[in-house]
């Protein structure tokens, strides 16, 4: 039997028809065709599936839709700009080579925007504690980190578009 569930999801309220058992990540890929945010291991230990929940990254995976009802959900999608523009942290992921399959692409990117949300100017060690739950298999992790510093210095400069609603 399904329930009446309204989400606050990228700064729009759906209502739509879930599984009390239904998980957040099901929904958001299957219900609503966002299907940025990504499945790896299905326990909460990839990251892969990391959305933010009232600005804190949180993986979609291990909550049950009905859970979060009414709270703001931003997913990856959810990070784009006017016309579609890349947000400076998906930018610099981009231009610093911190994608590489583009599988855990989301999850970091997610995690790293609720970091420099934060913490504007992180270090080093900050940033790699920030991504701590984010597992990547192909980059090593340092092109990954060059990208969270070079978005630190994108954001500080004021290449910024509107903040998701």
């Amino acid at each position: 039997m399904s329930r009446e569930c309204t989400l606050d999801v990228n700064g729009s309220l759906t209502t739509l028809q879930v599984a009390p058992s239904a998980r957040l990540i099901d929904v958001l890929r299957d219900n609503l065709g966002l299907t940025g945010t990504k499945e790896g291991c299905g326990n909460g230990e990839c990251g892969s599936c990391t959305v933010l929940l009232e600005g804190r990254p949180v993986n979609a995976c291990l909550l049950i839709a009905l859970e979060v009802e009414g709270r703001a959900i931003t997913t990856i999608e959810g990070l784009l700009g006017p016309g579609g523009k890349l947000s400076p942290v998906q930018q610099a992921f981009v231009e610093a080579g911190g994608i590489q399959c583009g599988f855990c692409t989301p999850g970091m990117i997610m995690s790293a925007t609720a970091l420099l949300e934060a913490n504007p100017a992180p270090t080093d060690a900050e940033i790699r504690d920030a991504l701590v739950g984010n597992l990547c298999r192909c980059t090593g992790y340092t092109q990954i980190i060059e990208s969270v510093r070079a978005a630190a210095v994108r954001l500080g400069t004021g290449d910024r578009p509107e903040a998701p609603r």
